[in-house]
C-alpha cells in the first residue's frame, strides 16, 4: 500500500507542474534597435536597448566628437526606435589680412580764396589694417566666413581741398573793427570790406557770446567746453597782438550773457545756468557776476551783483541784460517782462509785466530791449493779451514794440503786429539841425506776424518816435532773414556818409546803407553764425 501511495503522489506532483507550466505566460525574448552612425565618411551599425541616448550609440561605435563638432541628432536624445545618427565635423580656421583704408576726401570752404578757386591742403593718404577672418567648415565644406576682428596700423589721411568762397564784388569801405565767427573761427574786417583775414582760429567758439571790448582791443568769447560736464567756458582775447594772447576767464555755463563792463578796465560781467540733460539742456541761475583779470592771467574772485533766483514765469529758461550806453544803468529782460537792475538792492525792479508765451516747447521767449544812444528810452518788444480777454493771453500772438521814457515816463506803444523776434537796435547818435539829439531804430517786421514763431523778418527802420519806417532788406520777392540781433555801423560809412547795418543772410554777412537800402554781400561760404561791430 505504501508503494503504491507513494507513486500517486508522484504522478498528482507531476499532473500539477506539468499544469502550472502550461498556464504560465511565455518568457519574453530581449530586443535591440538598430543604429546607424555616420561619420567621417564612414558607417557604423550598432545594437543598442530602447531607451539608450545618441550620445551612447557613438560610445558604441567608439566615435569620439571634437569641440565643435555637432549631432543630428542632439547627444541627449532618446532612441525608441531604429534611427541614423549623423556625426558634423566642424572646424574653424583663422587668417589676417591686410587690407588698405582708402583716404577720404575733405573740402573746406573758405574766405581765403576767391570764389571758384581751390587749393590743396593735405594730400590724402591711405591707411592700412589687419583683419582677423574665421573660417567656418562642416564636414570639410567651408560654409560661413566672417570678419573677427580690425586692428588698424595705419590711420589714412584726409585729403584736404580749400574751396574758395570769397565774393567778388564791390569793395566798400567800413569805419572801425568788424569781427565775425565763421566755423568756429574770428575774421576780422578792417578799412574795406576786402580786407578781412582770421585772427583766432580756435576753431571751437560757440557763438553764445561774442562782444568786443569798447576800445576794439579784446574780444569777450564762449568756446565748447571740453567735458561733458558744462556747456562752455568764457574767454577773454586780446586781438592787438600776435598771435592774440588768450585769457581763460574759469567761468562756465554761459548760455545768455556776458559783456565787457563799461569805463573799466578788463572787467566783465556774466549770468550763468546750471547744466541739466533735459532740453534745453540747463536751468538759468538768473545771477549777475563781475569778474576782473589782467594779462598775466591774474583773477579777480566773483563779485555777486544779483544772487542765483527763480527769474519769475519760465524763469528756468532765463534772462539777458544789456547795459546803458553810459554804464551807469543795466536793463534786464525775462520771459515775465522787462526792467532795471537795482545795484543797491540787488534785486530786479519791473517797468513792464507782459503775459509770458506759453510756447509749448522746450524754449521761452524773451522780449528784445534797446537803449537809445543816451540812455533816456529803453525799447522792448512786448507780449500782448488779446482783445477777447486775458483767458489766452499767454497764447496770444499778438506782439509789438514799446518805448520807456526814463526814469519816470509812461510807456508809449509804437508797433503792433510786428511778430515776437523785432529785436530792436538804436542807431548812434545822427544830429540834425532842428533835433540834436535824433537816432533811428531798426527793428524786424515778420512777414506772417499771426505765425511769427516760424516767420522769416524783414528789417526796417525808423525815427525814435515811430515815424518815417522804411523796409530796408531784403527785398519784397526774397526769402527773409532769420531772428536775430543786427548791428549799426558805429560810424557813417566813408563814402556814402550814411549809417550802414550789418546782418546774417542765410549764412553770410551782409551789410545794408541804411539811408539808401543799398545792400552788400561779404562773406560767401554761409557759415557766418555771429558779429560784433566797434
Amino acid at each position: 500500500m505504501a508503494g503504491k501511495k507513494t507513486l500517486y503522489h508522484w504522478l498528482l506532483l507531476g499532473i500539477l507542474i506539468f499544469t502550472l507550466t502550461a498556464c504560465a505566460a511565455p518568457q519574453a525574448q530581449t530586443q535591440t534597435l538598430k543604429i546607424t552612425v555616420l561619420a567621417d565618411g564612414q558607417q557604423h551599425e550598432v545594437q543598442l536597448a530602447p531607451g539608450s541616448s545618441v550620445q551612447q550609440a557613438l560610445d558604441t561605435a567608439g566615435i569620439t566628437l571634437g569641440e565643435l563638432d555637432r549631432l543630428e541628432p542632439p547627444a541627449f536624445t532618446v532612441l525608441r526606435e531604429p534611427t541614423q545618427v549623423r556625426v558634423v565635423r566642424v572646424r574653424e580656421e583663422f587668417e589676417i589680412v591686410q587690407q588698405t583704408i582708402p583716404f577720404e576726401q575733405q573740402t573746406i570752404r573758405s574766405e581765403a580764396l576767391p570764389e571758384g578757386e581751390s587749393r590743396l591742403l593735405q594730400a590724402g593718404e591711405n591707411g592700412l589694417q589687419e583683419v582677423t577672418i574665421r573660417h567656418l567648415y562642416e564636414d570639410g565644406q567651408e560654409i560661413s566666413r566672417q570678419e573677427v576682428s580690425i586692428d588698424v596700423l595705419r590711420e589714412p589721411k584726409p585729403e584736404i581741398v580749400m574751396l574758395g568762397s570769397q565774393v567778388i564784388s564791390e569793395r566798400r569801405q567800413i569805419p572801425g573793427t568788424l569781427l565775425y565767427l565763421d566755423a568756429g573761427n574770428v575774421w576780422q574786417i578792417q578799412g574795406d570790406t576786402a580786407n578781412r583775414a582770421p585772427i583766432l582760429t580756435l576753431g571751437d567758439l560757440d557763438g553764445r557770446v561774442f562782444s568786443l571790448s569798447p576800445d576794439g582791443k579784446w574780444l569777450l568769447f564762449t568756446r565748447q567746453a571740453q567735458d561733458d560736464e558744462n556747456i562752455n567756458t568764457l574767454w577773454a582775447a586780446k586781438l592787438t597782438e600776435d598771435p592774440p594772447l588768450l585769457i581763460d576767464l574759469q567761468v562756465s555755463n554761459v548760455v545768455h550773457f556776458a559783456d565787457w563792463v563799461p569805463n573799466s578796465t578788463l572787467r566783465v560781467v556774466y549770468s550763468t545756468v546750471e547744466p541739466r540733460s533735459a532740453a534745453p539742456g540747463w536751468q538759468a541761475n538768473n545771477d549777475l557776476q563781475m569778474r576782473s583779470f589782467s594779462t598775466s592771467g591774474w583773477l579777480s574772485r566773483p563779485t555777486v551783483v544779483l544772487d542765483a533766483n527763480a527769474g519769475g514765469i519760465y524763469g528756468w529758461w532765463g534772462a539777458t541784460f544789456l547795459w546803458s550806453p553810459d554804464g551807469t544803468q543795466m536793463a534786464f529782460s525775462r520771459p515775465d517782462g522787462v526792467g532795471l537792475v537795482d545795484f543797491e538792492e540787488g534785486a530786479m525792479r519791473h517797468l513792464l509785466e507782459m503775459p509770458p508765451l506759453q510756447t509749448f516747447g522746450d524754449w521761452a521767449w524773451v522780449p528784445g530791449i534797446a537803449w537809445s544812444p543816451q540812455g533816456e528810452v529803453l525799447y522792448s518788444g512786448d507780449h500782448r493779451a488779446p482783445a477777447g480777454g486775458a483767458a489766452t493771453a499767454e497764447t496770444s500772438p499778438l506782439f509789438g514794440l514799446t518805448a520807456f521814457p526814463l526814469p519816470d515816463g509812461q510807456p508809449i506803444p509804437l508797433l503792433n503786429q510786428t511778430g515776437m523776434f523785432v529785436a530792436p537796435v538804436t542807431s548812434p547818435l545822427q544830429p540834425r539841425p532842428e533835433d540834436a539829439g535824433a537816432f533811428q531804430v531798426a527793428w524786424l517786421q515778420a512777414l506772417t506776424p499771426q505765425q511769427s514763431d516760424t516767420s522769416r523778418y524783414r528789417l526796417v527802420v525808423m525815427d525814435r518816435d515811430g515815424s518815417n519806417r522804411q523796409a530796408l532788406f531784403p527785398a519784397p520777392d526774397a526769402a527773409g532773414l532769420e531772428p536775430q540781433r543786427v548791428l549799426w555801423s558805429p560810424e557813417p560809412l566813408p563814402e556814402s556818409g550814411n549809417l550802414a547795418i550789418a546782418m546774417l543772410y542765410q549764412g553770410n554777412l551782409w551789410l545794408v546803407d541804411a539811408v539808401t537800402g543799398q545792400s552788400l554781400q561779404v562773406t560767401g561760404d554761409g557759415l557766418v553764425t555771429a558779429l560784433t561791430w566797434r
